[in-house]
């Protein structure tokens, strides 16, 4: 296979993606007029579902506009070998292949996020800002967008210099060292995310004690559920949308509620929402998903180590000089149809783990406090209630609400 070859399946690649999204796109928005379930018919007014159908249909314009430049600009700096052109600049600048990468991911992804910013600005404070959503300040944009870049350069830049530390070091056996480092790290991360990155963004505070907390605490008792860690966070701070995560582990677990989740749900709701995330908990969802992706890192850092030395990858990509950041770059793409692929089975089982989890808090609480909780959720978001499945299929982390509707009254 020569360079030319390889460069053209990247090509191919990257447009068969984009049609196959642009097709998906235009099958779920053909269903967004559809007629709402009767089972869910009380979610929206004639008003609201009016709104809700101007939302996903603006939505759906923006993405069309903001993919096709996306892939457009893509095509462009491909065609008109912008690798070569930035690998230029950053051997510029020094001769050690660790700096060369930092700063060549560096230019890339400066120039990335600078592109991509007035679509950010616009989604953020037009669309976003028209239907209600947006509580985002500017001054608040570009502080995230500041801090983004800074934590990015440092969490990002640090294990990439590593990892490519250890390549020089050790060669084909680099993905081993890499695999414990991204291991120790991702654990890590899980681990004390809430502690030490989320503070950097938002606020976060105990939930203060009350009926709310009473009525938690005693959930918690009846499933043997030592929970003491319960925060509530200020998502008011950027949008409307409410959410709950789970997160950590042994002492570090905790459960982190979104103020506009506590001020749009009443307690019953609240209570059967957290009972939602405890299931996900006590049926090991979050140990699964932290070994699946723990093992699916070392399976491409295992076929990474067997391609990167080969001169073919920065070559399909206009850049003579062989180099680990460069094809890093070519393997990444040439690898995402198989992540797509990994991607749909984990969308698979992520949403059976949602079901699971529903069926844990209807049957260790209340399905009914669930499901309005639920509906009341839809509703603020103004959420997609007829989705085309192929689209679910595809992209849907959780069923659809009909789907745990339908599953939360099954007997």
């Amino acid at each position: 296979m020569t360079s030319t070859t390889l460069f053209y399946i990247i090509i191919g690649i990257i447009v068969i993606n984009f049609i196959k999204d642009k097709v998906l796109n235009a099958l779920n928005a053909k269903h967004y007029n559809d007629p709402i379930p009767e089972i869910l018919d009380d979610v929206y007014d004639e008003e609201a579902y009016s709104k809700s159908q101007d939302y996903k249909a603006t939505n759906y314009r923006f993405g069309i506009w903001s993919s096709l430049f996306s892939v457009v600009l893509t095509l462009g700096f491909l065609f008109l070998d912008g690798f070569e052109y930035v690998d230029n600049i950053a051997r510029g600048y020094s001769d050690n292949p660790i700096l060369i990468a930092l700063i060549f991911f560096g230019i890339i992804m400066l120039g990335s996020d600078i592109i991509s910013t007035p679509f950010s600005y616009y989604r953020t404070f037009v669309i976003e800002e028209q239907f209600g959503f947006n509580k985002t300040t500017k001054k608040t944009f570009v502080v995230d967008k500041v801090k983004g870049l800074i934590m990015s350069a440092v969490l990002g830049g640090g294990l990439l210099a590593l990892i490519i530390w250890f390549y020089e070091l050790t060669q084909e056996q680099f993905w081993l060292y890499a695999w414990a480092l991204v291991t120790v790290f991702t654990v890590f991360m899980n681990m004390f995310y809430s502690k030490l990155i989320v503070p950097l963004f938002n606020k976060q505070t105990p939930l203060e004690d009350g009926e709310l907390r009473t009525k938690i605490a005693d959930y918690a008792k009846t499933v043997g559920f030592n929970l003491k860690n319960i925060f509530v966070i200020d998502g008011s701070k950027r949008s409307t949308k409410a959410n709950a995560y789970f997160s950590g582990f042994g002492k570090e677990k905790r459960v982190t509620l979104y103020d506009t989740l506590v001020n749009d749900l009443n307690d019953e709701e609240i209570v059967a929402v957290l009972a939602h995330e405890v299931g996900h908990y006590k049926r090991k969802h979050i140990i699964f998903n932290l070994i699946s992706s723990i093992l699916l890192t070392g399976l491409t850092l295992f076929i990474l180590s067997i391609f990167i030395s080969n001169p073919l990858l920065p070559n399909a990509l206009g850049v003579e000089i062989p180099s680990f950041h460069v094809g890093l770059i070519a393997f990444g793409l040439l690898y995402s149809p198989i992540s797509e692929l990994t991607g749909l089975a984990m969308n698979y089982l992520s949403r059976k783990f949602e079901y699971q989890a529903d069926d844990y808090a209807k049957n260790t609480y209340k399905a009914e406090p669930l499901i309005s909780g639920l509906k009341k959720l839809s509703k603020n978001s103004l959420s997609n209630l007829t989705p085309h499945p192929a689209y679910v299929f595809m992209h849907y982390s959780h069923p659809t609400l009909l789907e745990r509707m339908r599953n939360l009254r099954a007997k």
